[in-house]
């Protein structure tokens, strides 16, 4: 079938609108019908060639849709189901058996490849065309996935808003709910609030956090933070130390520390910054081959913990609902970070997004 797509043909280049093919979905794969899709920072960032993934390519990996076909073997949703597309992982290596999709020993093959794993693409053009990025390439009107990447979600979500669900705001929220897992009343420090960290600052104020420190540099974005569950708020571009300031409020440093911004300089502050035997998560990624130098001495003599987190520990089927959920409730409310663009404004939605002048943009193709 034709349909429309948002091309990168150069690096650091403008997305362009075409018309390309699409194949019809085989074995257990998944045709959805794109209704809305989020922008990420990995987006951005593979647009840019920090993840060398071949170009030309079709991006986004945070779409809602409606399913339109299922390919042999699909049990799983059928024609006129809502889903939210995530990151796909094969379900039969040993880390996925263990139920750590995210950690999935094919992830990148499925994920970043810029094809399926048996090196095909379900898109084509008059030339060479490359996506399945995270199994969907979802700036687009349609798209092919997997079984495996798409979550059945209720008739009555909103698709409009649902969509980075499938990444950005399931790292930031399963950070803290599935691998950190603060107890109640510890205290914890986001450096970099955009949607990742906004979305670790909701779920902490969920799981009990009595103390809850945003930092950043974008006075807007503190205040929303505040407005969100940060118990303080520290501004990185007006205070001289933004360790002591955190050390001040604490007692002794935070419990736990979760860096979103991919800046060696800031994750040194937020390892620094933990209490005894705290532990602090890195979610951001910079251009390949970037280094964190920490002192091993701080280090070892405090018993602090660095650990890696991709897509937030989640298991999607069982995750997503229930953010969905405490949305409902009143308990997470993602909404307030979207900010909507249609299709055609892609470019202008991709430099909002790099000035930090808009949170969370999802393009709205429907």
């Amino acid at each position: 079938m034709r349909i429309t797509a948002a091309v990168v043909r150069e690096a650091e280049q403008p997305f362009l609108l075409e018309e390309v093919h699409l194949e019809d979905p085989r074995t257990d794969e998944v045709l959805v019908e794109i209704h809305a899709s989020g922008m990420c920072h990995t987006d951005i960032g593979v647009r840019n060639q920090w993840m060398p993934i071949p170009l030309p390519l079709v991006l986004g990996h945070e779409g809602a849709g409606v399913v339109k076909a299922v390919g042999e073997g699909v049990t799983k949703v059928k024609p006129g189901d809502k889903v939210v597309l995530t990151f796909a992982s094969c379900g039969t290596c040993l880390l996925c058996q263990r139920g750590q999709p995210s950690y999935c020993l094919e992830f990148v093959q499925r994920n970043t490849s810029g094809a399926r794993p048996d090196g095909t693409n379900a898109l084509s053009t008059e030339g060479e065309l490359n996506g399945a990025f995270f199994s969907q390439s979802s700036f687009a009107t349609h798209a092919i996935a997997t079984e495996r990447n798409v979550v059945k979600v209720d008739d009555d979500v909103d698709l409009a808003i649902v969509g980075p669900l499938g990444c950005g705001i399931q790292t930031g929220a399963g950070t803290v709910m599935n691998r950190l897992r603060p107890p109640a009343g510890s205290s914890l420090v986001v450096f970099g609030v955009g949607a990742v960290g906004l979305s670790a600052v909701m779920a902490a104020k969920v799981v009990g956090c009595s103390t809850i420190i945003a930092v950043d540099r974008v006075a807007e974005r503190l205040e929303l933070a505040a407005e969100l569950g940060a118990t303080h708020t520290i501004d990185a571009a007006a205070t001289a130390d933004v360790v002591a300031e955190i050390q001040r409020i604490t007692g002794l440093g935070a419990d736990f520390a979760v860096d979103t911004t991919a800046v060696t300089g800031v994750v040194r502050q937020a390892v620094s910054s933990l209490a005894p035997t705290g532990t602090c998560a890195i979610l951001g990624f910079g251009p390949a081959g970037t280094d964190v130098a920490v002192d091993m001495i701080e280090l070892l003599m405090t018993g602090r913990t660095i650990v890696g987190v991709t897509e937030g520990d989640a298991r999607p089927d069982e995750f997503i609902p229930v953010l969905i959920d405490l949305h409902r409730r009143g308990l997470f409310p993602f909404d307030r970070l979207v900010n909507s663009y249609d299709f055609k404004d892609i470019n202008r939605a991709a430099d909002d997004a790099e000035s930090g002048r808009s949170i969370k943009p999802v393009l709205q193709m429907r």
